[in-house]
């Protein structure tokens, strides 16, 4: 995919990432999380959304990616194109890690002996306490995963997508999309300071209320839940584009 195909070489556009978070469907398909961004915010303001947002310097630090598992650098670059340095590269992955944590609080992560990290009430505690820190900016993720002993996973990524917004828009974004399916016992903050509502909807439904006009979105989010929509099973999804990204 290509929003705003003539300006692929534009240096105003930020880099940044985003996550179509998905579940199974409460009785078939898969259902998406979408949430919506506050009126008074300059892109978007009022729109449904995946979560995500931009690529910080911090996202491929050595710090950082010391902190992650899976994906080597190397790998990403050759998923996200040359135009990147690996660091930059899997710094996109890490992005997209951070800002799911930070919107909608569900982490992607996993513990340095290398099982996926269990959400109980006592990392449930400790992250819910840290969480106003990270949004300002006053504790860094790298040192939020050191504390609690966790990694990034990055397996749980899935390259989907890569859209850019067109050039009549003051506020450019150079966007690779993600899918991941939600964790176990993670359960998505309903609001946040980024974050004024979250509902999971199957594709269908949700391209139905954008007709209705009760769920504004922009196109590469009505263009991914199209595609979303073409299938009814998390499995056969991740299958389709895992397969397609290592062609």
């Amino acid at each position: 995919f290509d929003f705003g195909r003539e300006m692929i070489e534009s240096p105003t556009a930020k880099q940044a990432g985003t996550v179509i978070l998905l579940r199974p469907g409460q009785s078939q398909g898969i259902e998406v999380l979408l949430t919506r961004r506050p009126d008074e915010m300059a892109f978007l303001g009022g729109m449904y959304c995946f979560p995500g947002g931009t690529v910080q310097k911090e996202d491929y630090s050595a710090a950082m990616l010391r902190r992650c598992h899976g994906l080597s650098p190397t790998a990403a670059r050759r998923i996200i194109g040359a135009q990147f340095s690996p660091q930059e590269a899997l710094g996109l992955w890490v992005a997209v890690i951070r800002e799911l944590f930070e919107e909608v609080g569900v982490l992607l992560a996993i513990t340095m002996d290398g099982t996926i990290a269990a959400m109980d009430r006592d990392l449930n505690r400790s992250l819910a306490e840290k969480h106003p820190a990270l949004l300002a900016r006053r504790l860094s993720f790298s040192a939020l995963l050191e504390t609690e002993n966790l990694q990034c996973d990055t397996t749980q990524l899935v390259y989907f997508a890569h859209w850019r917004t067109p050039s009549q828009f003051k506020v450019r974004f150079d966007t690779r999309f993600f899918l991941a399916s939600v964790p176990a016992e993670h359960a998505p903050l309903a609001a946040s300071p980024e974050v004024t509502d979250a509902v999971w909807l199957s594709p269908d439904r949700a391209l139905q209320r954008f007709t209705q006009g009760t769920l504004p979105m922009i196109f590469p989010t009505f263009a991914s839940l199209r595609t979303l929509a073409d299938f009814d099973s998390l499995n056969s999804l991740f299958e389709e584009f895992t397969q397609a990204k290592s062609n």
